[in-house]
């Protein structure tokens, strides 16, 4: 890529905001514009420390296609990293309207700007973020899912992640828009939202409480952390930009790293040294997949990618972290967070 200039869609979110600092790691990217709305789980620290001039932040929804234009004309966006979405699958049995409204009607938005976009002679790539809880759960011994498994979702976020999916193929298809889709396993590491596994029970453990754990802990998840997954993101924008891989591909990312939640637990409960915590055995969330895992050959073949952070270094410095920004996450659970946003955006 030569001095492209990048939106990033939800980048004061966890993965979002690791996308922005390591795009502007590049000389290559001459602009990068983040595209937040700033819902609970944005949190506008993520980004607050960039004075980076080629950095902008715009408050704002991926559901306004008149901004959406707008940034798009103004700031003359040559790729979209669409990072936005609802993403914690218990809200989702809680509530799908939001994640309809965001995850499929707001993607639906970014697609048709695009075909007009490229009507008026542009041509803007989509690099479509989405996740291995579309393809369903795996019994233990099941061969770990790749690009070519069948679409399976089994709880309401994992269905509006493979319907705005399918939109993206289907725009692909119909409109000849240069499109590719990343599906990725569970990520960890700094400034990731405490509804998630890891930081839950990382700031459960510094406020000496219960850890609480759905039902028996011996759901499996492969485990990788944001850092190599963002390597990934980036890699296939630029595999897309040079024609190493083609619009309507499907890429995956893991981590070659299974592990049961009560393994994650243990281990965090090790490395911190907490023998105060114990373990609390909850009822189970509905619908509980029972086992996701990745095959990430297509991407270590053709991206020339892999997973570089050890496990247990990237737990180690994600558990560092967090004990170092106490403050960020005391904001986070008091809700201080959400008084400085409404302070200056609502």
């Amino acid at each position: 890529m030569n001095k492209i200039k990048v939106l990033v869609t939800g980048g004061c979110g966890f993965i979002g905001s690791h996308v922005i600092h390591k795009l502007l790691d590049y000389d290559s990217y001459k602009k990068i514009v983040n595209l937040d709305l700033l819902t609970y789980s944005g949190h506008p620290e993520n980004c607050g420390d960039i004075t980076d001039k080629r950095y902008k932040f715009v408050y704002g929804s991926i559901n306004n296609k008149g901004l959406l234009t707008k940034i798009i004309e103004e700031e003359d966006i040559d790729v979209i990293f669409h990072l936005a979405a609802e993403s914690h699958v218990d809200r989702s049995i809680d509530s799908i309207e939001p994640f309809i409204s965001t995850n499929i009607d707001g993607t639906r938005c970014i697609l048709e700007v695009i075909v007009e976009m490229n009507n008026n002679h542009k041509n803007i790539k989509l690099i479509h973020i989405s996740t291995d809880e579309v393809y369903g759960s795996l019994n233990k011994d099941d061969k770990p899912f790749n690009e070519n498994s069948q679409i399976s979702p089994r709880n309401p976020y994992a269905a509006t992640k493979a319907a705005s999916d399918h939109l993206v193929l289907s725009f692909v298809n119909t409109f000849n828009i240069d499109a590719v889709i990343t599906r990725c396993s569970n990520n960890y590491g700094p400034r990731q939202f405490p509804e998630k596994l890891i930081p839950l029970m990382i700031m459960k453990m510094m406020n000496d409480e219960n850890l609480p754990i759905y039902g028996d802990g011996k759901q499996i998840r492969d485990w990788i952390h944001v850092e190599d997954h963002v390597d990934g993101i980036i890699a296939v924008g630029e595999a897309l930009d040079k024609g190493i891989v083609s619009p309507g591909e499907v890429i995956n990312f893991g981590g070659d790293n299974e592990k049961t939640n009560l393994e994650i637990v243990d281990k965090i409960l090790q490395l911190f040294g907490n023998t105060e915590s114990k373990i609390e055995h909850i009822k189970d969330r509905l619908g509980h997949d029972r086992r996701y895992a990745i095959d990430s050959n297509k991407a270590k073949n053709i991206l020339r990618w892999y997973p570089k952070i050890k496990w247990e270094d990237g737990l180690r410095n994600t558990l560092k972290w967090y004990i170092d920004n106490t403050d960020w996450a005391k904001s986070i659970t008091s809700g201080e967070y959400r008084n400085w946003i409404n302070k200056h955006y609502n």
